[in-house]
C-alpha cells in the first residue's frame, strides 16, 4: 500500500470550536495523524510517500472539478482577509456567526468578510487559522497522488492527511472539513479512466458534503453507514430516503443506524453497502475512513472495537476493487492510530 502523508497537516491546529453552545478545545487535532504515523512505525503496512510536485494549475483544476472556484478563492484568502480587518485578529481563529438560511440569497458574493464566511460554512465548529489552507491544500495533493497511484495500477493507496474532508460540499465547509478528499479521489479516478466509481463512507457522521457533490450524477455512487441524522451530526442530511436526483437518482444510498447500534448491526449495514457497490459495477472504490465508530470515541455512539477494524479491512479487500482510503474522523485520539492501521493491515493481509 502506498501511504501519502501530509507534512503540513500540523499547520492547522485550531484553538477552540463551538460545540453545543460552548467554546471547547478542538476535537480534531494534529495528534490524530501523529498517532497513525507512530503505529505505522510499529506495523509498516505500506511505504510512506510525499506527493510529487505537480505543474502549476493541475491541483487547482482537480479541486475545481468538485468545488466551486469562488469557494476555493475564499479559503485561499480567508486568513489574509481576517488580518486585514484588524492585525490583532492574528491572536484568534476565525469562526462564522451568520448564515444565509432558507429564503436568503447565496448567489451574490458579499463584500463583508463575516458575510462571506457565513456564506461558505454551515457550522461554527470548524475554525480557520493561519495554516488551514496550506494544510488542506497539501492534503488535497496527497489525495490526488493516492488516486493517481491507484489509477496507474496500485491495488490501494491511503491519503493520510487532515483536516478531514467528507463534510465539505461544493461550496461550503463544516464538520472540521474544508476540501472534500473523498470526492477529489473519486473524481480523479474518473478523470484517469474509471467509468464508474463508488465512495463508501464508514465514518460515524454522514458524509453530507460528498453526497451534495455527486447528488445529480450517476457515474459516482455514494454510500454512507452512519449515525441517524435525527439525533446525530450533521443532522440535516443522511436520511434513508435520500436517493439522488436527475441522472443521479438511485446513485446515493444512506444507511443510518441508531446510536448504540451493535457491532453485528453495523456490519450488516456494511454488507448492504458493499452489495450496492457491487450492483453499481464500480471500477474503483474510495473509502472515507472514519474510525469514530470506535466504542471509546467521545463524540460518537457506535461500539466497534480494535479487532473489528481488522475485520473491516478484510471485508473491504474482498470487494476486489482498486481502493483509495481517505482519513476522516476518529476522536479517541490515543486509539486512532491502532484502529486506522488495523483497517489497513486487514486490507493488505486479505490481499
Amino acid at each position: 500500500m502506498q501511504i501519502f502523508r501530509n507534512r503540513l497537516q500540523a499547520l492547522h491546529d485550531a484553538r477552540l470550536e463551538m460545540y453545543r453552545g460552548r467554546l471547547v478545545p478542538c476535537h480534531e487535532k494534529p495528534a490524530r495523524v501523529d498517532h497513525v504515523l507512530s503505529e505505522l512505525g510499529r506495523r509498516p503496512v505500506g511505504v510512506l510517500l510525499d506527493p510529487a510536485p505537480q505543474p502549476d494549475g493541475v491541483l487547482r483544476a482537480a479541486l475545481e472539478a468538485v468545488h466551486a472556484p469562488r469557494y476555493l478563492d475564499f479559503l485561499a484568502s480567508a486568513w489574509d482577509a481576517w488580518l486585514a480587518l484588524d492585525p490583532a485578529n492574528a491572536e484568534q481563529d476565525i469562526l462564522p456567526s451568520v448564515w444565509p438560511v432558507r429564503g436568503f440569497r447565496s448567489d451574490v458574493l458579499p463584500d463583508n468578510f463575516a458575510a462571506r464566511l457565513g456564506l461558505f460554512s454551515f457550522d461554527a465548529g470548524s475554525p480557520i487559522m493561519a495554516g488551514t489552507w496550506a494544510a488542506a491544500q497539501q492534503g488535497a495533493a496527497c489525495t490526488h497522488a493516492a488516486a493517481l497511484a491507484v489509477a496507474a495500477g496500485s491495488r490501494s493507496a491511503f491519503a493520510l492527511t487532515r483536516p478531514p474532508g467528507h463534510h465539505a460540499g461544493p461550496d461550503f465547509f463544516g464538520g472540521y472539513c474544508f476540501v472534500n478528499n473523498a470526492a477529489l479521489a473519486a473524481q480523479t479516478l474518473r478523470h484517469a479512466g474509471a467509468t464508474r466509481v463508488a465512495v463508501l463512507d464508514v465514518d460515524y457522521h454522514h458524509g453530507n458534503g460528498t453526497q451534495a457533490i455527486f447528488w445529480s450524477r450517476s457515474d459516482v455512487l455514494t454510500v454512507s453507514v452512519h449515525g441517524d441524522p435525527r439525533s446525530e451530526y450533521p443532522f440535516f442530511l443522511g436520511h434513508a430516503d435520500e436517493h439522488g436526483e436527475g441522472e443521479g437518482l438511485g446513485a446515493n444510498l444512506n444507511l443510518p443506524l441508531p446510536r448504540g447500534s451493535s457491532v453485528a448491526h453495523w456490519f450488516a449495514a456494511l454488507e448492504a453497502a458493499l452489495q450496492a457497490v457491487q450492483r453499481h459495477g464500480a471500477d474503483a472504490l474510495v473509502v472515507a475512513l472514519g474510525v469514530d465508530t470506535f466504542e471509546g470515541d467521545p463524540i460518537s455512539g457506535f461500539r466497534l472495537t480494535g479487532a473489528d477494524y481488522l475485520r473491516l479491512g478484510e471485508r473491504l479487500a474482498r470487494a476486489g476493487l482498486p481502493t483509495v482510503f481517505t482519513f476522516e474522523g476518529g476522536y479517541a485520539v490515543a486509539e486512532v492510530g491502532v484502529n486506522v492501521v488495523n483497517v489497513l493491515e486487514g486490507f493488505v493481509g486479505a490481499g
